[in-house]
């Protein structure tokens, strides 16, 4: 059985780690950034029938397409492979259907960022065969290890499951073939300072958090030093994801000053084409609803496999405008919120929107807590290495 105490030392060693990996292409807390380019839309990417242009596999990855989905493989311990979605959503939900890589010190991650290091996490450990851990981040805070939860699930390396999440202003959801495992309220991130509310980009990928080089606490977060005898190839297969853009005809998303709170998030929803017209079509977004964004990957991108439809928008051109601020509709200031508890599960037959009472989270502990935040390290290593 994997152990749930971590030392102080490895604790901090990989803090340390975090904050060297972490970063972003544009830190609009600091500065104005380039638009994200925003989905606007639903969007279903079926990975077993074909190419895709929504995701780009970051450098360094090959990918392999199959009858199950788009496979991750990894033959040593220095690959991450990984992809990228080419746009980013504000509120809404996503969905992936996926069998995690198996193998001591492998890790698998589907993970939600922002350009301001908002995060929302899934992840696997390839030797845990019953759980699956979740977590999140606000602004890039990892000064506390509080925020991680485990949550049941069967052979997640040899099954396929359904892995959700629901995100509005007020809350976020996660759910397992269904059912709601945890809820998290925005009051409840330190009263919202620390609640993932920007626009997010979707990364998916797998990484060896059980390196020969690797601090000794993510080796044993990772339940210890992977096995190459014998040259396996340890792999996480892909099969679907479902993206809903809550901003249904949003072009792009921009930051209207450094507070990186989600009212200060504008939309434009200047219809590509129209430029020139001063046409637009512009929606007040409600408090429970946020809007999703998305920014174009690097001209040097690889494209990824998908049968879905390209998208159709060619252009982040901002309009003055054709920019609307998004605000409550019933306030302008935090939402409302009734739970107490800072990383709250709902039960497991209930409904990923439902609004009713929340529950602490199931993990085993505070060794648990410093556990699934240590997962955070692998989609930082992972996805910031490269």
């Amino acid at each position: 059985m994997r152990s749930n105490f971590f030392s102080a030392a490895a604790l901090l060693a990989v803090a340390q780690l975090v904050a060297a990996q972490t970063s972003t292409e544009c830190q609009p807390l600091e500065k104005k950034c380039p638009d994200d380019l925003a989905l606007g839309t639903t969007k279903s990417i079926d990975f077993t029938a074909g190419e895709s242009s929504d995701f780009f596999a970051l450098p360094g990855t090959t990918l392999k397409h199959t009858a199950d989905g788009v496979e991750f493989d990894i033959t040593n311990e220095k690959q991450a492979p990984t992809m990228e979605s080419n746009w980013y959503f504000f509120f809404g939900s996503v969905e992936v259907v996926m069998k995690a890589s198996d193998g001591r010190g492998i890790v698998s991650s589907f993970v939600l960022e922002s350009d301001d290091l908002d995060e929302v996490d899934w992840e696997w450990i390839g030797s845990d065969t019953t759980q699956v851990q979740s977590n999140y981040f606000g602004k890039g805070d990892d000064s506390t290890f509080d925020r991680g939860g485990f949550h049941g699930v069967s052979n997640p390396q040899s099954e396929f499951h359904t892995y959700r999440l629901d995100w509005t202003a007020e809350k976020l959801v996660w759910s397992i073939d269904g059912a709601a495992v945890r809820t998290l309220l925005y009051a409840d991130a330190k009263a919202g300072t620390r609640y993932p509310q920007t626009p997010m980009k979707v990364k998916i990928g797998s990484w060896v958090a059980g390196s020969s080089t690797a601090p000794k606490g993510t080796v044993e977060w990772a339940g210890g030093l992977a096995v190459w005898t014998n040259n396996p190839t340890y792999k996480m297969v892909v099969k679907s994801v479902k993206v809903v853009d809550a901003n249904t005809g949003a072009k792009s998303y921009s930051y209207g000053d450094m507070t990186g709170s989600w009212q200060s998030i504008k939309i434009d929803n200047k219809s590509t084409g129209n430029a020139g017209s001063g046409s637009e079509s512009s929606t007040k977004v409600s408090s429970t609803v946020a809007p999703t964004s998305t920014k174009a990957p690097s001209s040097t991108a690889t494209k990824v496999s998908s049968t879905e439809t390209k998208e159709s928008s060619t252009s982040t051109k901002e309009s003055s405008s054709s920019m609307t601020t998004v605000v409550s509709s019933s306030s302008t200031g935090a939402p409302n919120a009734t739970a107490t508890d800072g990383s709250s599960s709902t039960d497991a037959s209930s409904d990923p929107t439902s609004t009713g009472p929340s529950t602490p989270v199931n993990s085993t502990g505070a060794g648990a807590k410093l556990g699934a935040n240590l997962a955070m390290v692998g989609a930082v290593v992972a996805f910031f290495a490269l």
